[in-house]
């Protein structure tokens, strides 16, 4: 189906790790020896050992060394990733942070206390060091993990393969000090991350101030956050109180850019009031017209590039709906420091409602099947990054994948890709990113998802694919299939009739018309991007609103449907002759020959094959807040039927026509002047 592929299950054969309880503070896989503390960062008393320790170097190593107690970071040397050991909140699980191998372990965001006869391990989501990434993709040569200690235990630098399975890189007994262990980005081209391990005696430790290092470079890039927002006054708020909280992630950037292209703006919010006052000049805050998330995210990308001048310096996507985790700002500007050239950069998107599972690992786009969302080879998949394999290794990402695009949810674009390809297309939303990372790659400039880069967005599986949205969403498939693709006309046609037909024995009258404004809109040519998609958003919403099966109702009141008419009718699977049962469910529809006068069908199981069997049916929304009512009627069914036919051997006859306008019309769309139009600015 064009548009986004989503594996709905986790990953076979990946199981929880005996031991510990996910989202609590404490955890224990053997005894309890400290209590838990109140919920802030505040330092515990320091833990006295000794001072002084012995280094034992195993492998990799480049050098091992200590400093005493209280010193200062080492200058000359940049934070790349900071050791952090809970969540920006309580419904975030610890074991995306760090996890409790044995014994006890006292949590906190910037430190942890280790009891005694325990063990802990950095080998998680947020807490490992994406070493293949830096090292195929920047000029690093080594990295550093530094902390200070109070307290005594063994603490190892720990490494992965490409498989996943580890090896320990160094040893150090610390006595309450400084440490510093540095390995070199040499052995993971394929794959493999680094860690930390702690184990302690008879001695309670103390790690806080933990953070990866590598030298600085020679010359520093700049960032300015870009958050684009449209009446989700309270979400953004949130996003950007959670920046202003965090000092140390407002110290590495230059400026946060909100784009408030709503009618209930960000500013009339008293939360809003307090962040102004937290980050003061670091501030701006922009009003303009609805231009979708195209126009938001480019007028923040316009306005980096016209202060950068001769600086090199890297505007950072966020959108305001996050759950923002702030750490990300660190990693995705520290990892554009170090590029060999310049690259686009982005965040993995966790799920909001399950937060421990990653959407993917790296995604890519078939632009000839006008699909996007498919999960990279090899990439983590929608599944559960805190989960074990069968065989001991955990379900993170080892592997190094490439990435095809990387989405807008946090995403970092370099002036000079800019200044050399232009800016994105006018395209509203839907398919911008894509485009976006595929023109990009074309020029010259690769796109990296980085692993332990993550923020939390609304689960995709949990939206309803029948929306006005999929209007934007098949027409830019299909600009971004001419732009970056050989364009296989009959093939696309094919493609876009097997949708039609399906949406047709669903009974999705509303998105079949959808469907046919789509191709015609794109027969139609660059002209329909104009005025940024501010006329097809209001047309599309219209034409929808006449088609009843739209509109989600609530369960208990659904209309034309009484309380004792919706026994649930479950699906059978998958048919193996796809073509053949097609032809038949066609048939029933158009002559009203189904089995199931009425029943109700879960959204898991909304198949065309299945729905199509009734003539009133209600299905559950994928959001499970209530149903979308499909009834069978010939009229509509003839109706569009027909004139999806008609729309669909235009674009056999004139697709690669269009095709070569959308081309041609490129370097005019993605201009500056035609973005500073569409702003109202000059």
């Amino acid at each position: 189906m064009p548009g986004t592929v989503r594996p709905t299950t986790n990953r076979p054969g990946v199981y929880p790790r005996p031991g510990g309880s996910p989202g609590t503070r404490c955890s224990s896989a053997r005894r309890v020896l400290l209590p838990c503390g109140e919920e802030d960062d505040a330092l515990p008393p320091a833990v006295s050992a000794p001072v002084g320790g012995e280094v034992r170097s195993v492998t990799d190593v480049q050098t091992v060394s200590t400093t005493s107690p209280g010193s200062a970071a080492p200058p000359g040397r940049l934070v790349v990733q900071r050791g952090l050991f809970t969540g920006p909140s309580a419904e975030i699980p610890d074991e995306m942070y760090v996890e409790v191998l044995a014994g006890h372990a006292e949590r906190r965001r910037r430190h942890v206390r280790v009891g005694t006869f325990g063990r802990l391990s950095t080998n998680t989501y947020f807490g490992r060091f994406p070493a293949s990434y830096w090292q195929r993709w920047t000029t690093a040569r080594s990295v550093r993990f530094e902390g200070r200690i109070s307290g005594a235990g063994r603490v190892m630098l720990r490494a992965s393969d490409t498989n996943g399975v580890p090896r320990t890189v160094a040893v150090h007994d610390a006595r309450t000090e400084d440490v510093r262990l540095e390995a070199r980005l040499d052995r993971f081209l394929d794959g493999g991350g680094l860690w930390v391990e702690i184990v302690t005696d008879d001695a309670e430790l103390l790690l806080h101030d933990a953070r990866w290092t590598v030298e600085a470079p020679a010359v520093r890039r700049h960032t300015s956050i870009v958050v684009c927002t449209h009446n989700r006054a309270d979400d953004c708020a949130a996003t950007l109180a959670a920046l202003a909280d965090d000092r140390e992630v407002l110290g590495v950037v230059d400026e946060v850019i909100v784009v408030d292209q709503g009618t209930d703006p960000v500013e009339s919010r008293a939360a809003f009031d307090d962040v102004r006052e937290a980050m003061g000049p670091t501030l701006r805050y922009l009003r303009q017209p609805n231009l979708g998330g195209s126009g938001g995210f480019t007028r923040g990308l316009h306005e980096v590039v016209r202060a950068a001048g001769d600086v090199p310096t890297d505007a950072l996507f966020m959108d305001d709906d996050v759950r923002c985790e702030p750490e990300v700002v660190v990693r995705l500007a520290a990892f554009a420091q170090y590029t060999s050239h310049p690259t686009i950069v982005g965040a993995q998107m966790l799920n909001l409602l399950h937060p421990t599972q990653v959407l993917a690992g790296a995604e890519y786009a078939v632009l000839e099947d006008l699909t996007n969302g498919h999960v990279a080879p090899g990439a983590v998949g929608e599944s559960d990054v805190t989960a074990y394999f069968p065989d001991g290794t955990k379900n993170v990402q080892d592997r190094r994948v490439d990435a095809g695009y990387t989405g807008w949810w946090s995403c970092l674009i370099p002036v000079e890709v800019t200044r050399s390809m232009g800016y994105p297309l006018p395209l509203f939303f839907q398919w911008d990113d894509v485009e976006y990372s595929y023109r990009g790659r074309a020029h010259g400039f690769p796109t990296v998802t980085l692993p332990g880069a993550g923020l939390w967005h609304a689960d995709f599986p949990w939206k309803d694919w029948d929306d006005w949205h999929r209007y934007f969403n098949l027409r830019n498939a299909m600009i971004t299939s001419a732009l970056h693709s050989g364009f296989p006309v009959r093939h696309l046609a094919g493609t876009l009739g097997d949708l039609l037909a399906r949406y047709l024995v669903s009974m999705n009258y509303g998105l079949a018309a959808t469907l046919i404004r789509a191709v015609e809109d794109f027969l139609a040519g660059p002209s329909v991007l104009d005025d940024g998609g501010v006329a097809a958003t209001a047309r599309i919403r219209g034409e929808r609103s006449a088609y009843p099966e739209t509109v989600m109702h609530p369960v208990d009141s659904a209309p034309g449907f009484g309380a004792s008419e919706m026994p649930i009718v479950r699906a059978g699977g998958e048919p193996s002759r796809t073509n053949l049962v097609m032809a038949k469910r066609l048939v029933q529809q158009a002559l009203g020959r189904v089995p199931h006068p009425v029943g109700a069908v879960g959204a898991g199981e909304a198949h065309w094959w299945h729905v199509s069997l009734f003539d009133r049916v209600a299905v559950t929304d994928a959001g499970q807040g209530g149903v979308r009512l499909r009834h069978r009627d010939p009229e509509a069914f003839k109706r569009l039927g027909v004139d999806g036919a008609r729309v669909l051997w235009r674009f056999v006859r004139e697709g690669e026509a269009a095709a070569a306008r959308w081309r041609e019309a490129v370097p005019r769309l993605v201009g500056e002047d035609n973005w500073r139009r569409l702003f109202g600015i000059g």
